[in-house]
């Protein structure tokens, strides 16, 4: 049963996909916040279905951290595909660091494309620092929280990848706080697995990190000692 649902999952998601972005293509016209808010009805029904068809759940806990006062930066952990989709509804517009190969992907990438995202190439080293904050300090202004996976790439669920800089060098440039956030949503929907469990992901989110003043490394050891500390306990 788990086999076929999952395989039902992916059909109406590749199709719906399809359709849904070129019948958004005339969106483009709308300024970036609103375009971003319509792009993300796809979320949306995409959760529906997870939900609906999958049987995955999700609850979100922490949100009263969530800043009012402006923007931030969000660095998660990242275990699958389900945290990319879910985030659009948890938390303000978002401008997701992401690798610029993911634009190759039909109609899934050019979707990505439509939402303001900051893309850059993972192997630039510091070119793709300068990108980073370059782009991050347009998407601040421009309203839009940032999120970056400071792991770079999925990780399998109780493992733990390298933090990289990339996120806390924003932060520390712009001097907006920094949200951790973690969650245990490869235990359901695993990294590269076409098999999705049903049961409930628990997504925490954690009080705001001031960063004004402070160096990228510390900012990245506290929001690393922050996550991994609830990762152990979820």
């Amino acid at each position: 049963m788990i086999l076929i649902r999952s395989l039902l999952f992916l059909a109406i998601q590749i199709v719906f996909t399809a359709v849904f972005v070129i019948a958004a293509l005339p969106v483009v016209l709308l300024p970036p916040v609103p375009r971003y808010r319509f792009i993300t009805l796809w979320a949306r029904v995409v959760m529906v279905l997870a939900r609906v068809i999958l049987g995955i759940r999700y609850r979100v806990v922490g949100l009263e951290h969530l800043p009012k006062g402006g923007p931030a930066i969000v660095m998660a952990k990242h275990q699958s595909a389900w945290e990319t989709i879910a985030f659009q509804l948890i938390f303000p517009p978002l401008s997701f660091v992401l690798k610029k190969e993911l634009f190759k992907i039909p109609f899934f990438g050019w979707g990505l494309a439509m939402i303001s995202p900051i893309a850059i190439d993972r192997d630039a080293g510091r070119e793709a620092l300068k990108d980073i904050e370059a782009q991050g300090a347009d998407r601040l202004a421009k309203g839009f929280w940032v999120l970056i996976f400071p792991e770079g790439t999925r990780v399998k669920h109780g493992e733990r990848g390298k933090y990289n800089v990339g996120g806390a060098w924003l932060a520390a440039k712009s001097g907006v706080p920094v949200i951790p956030v973690a969650h245990n949503a490869g235990r359901l929907w695993p990294k590269n697995a076409f098999i999705k469990r049903p049961g409930e992901i628990t997504v925490v989110i954690g009080p705001a990190i001031a960063t004004a003043g402070k160096k990228p490394a510390a900012i990245n050891s506290e929001v690393e000692a922050w996550i991994e500390a609830e990762m152990a306990r979820l």
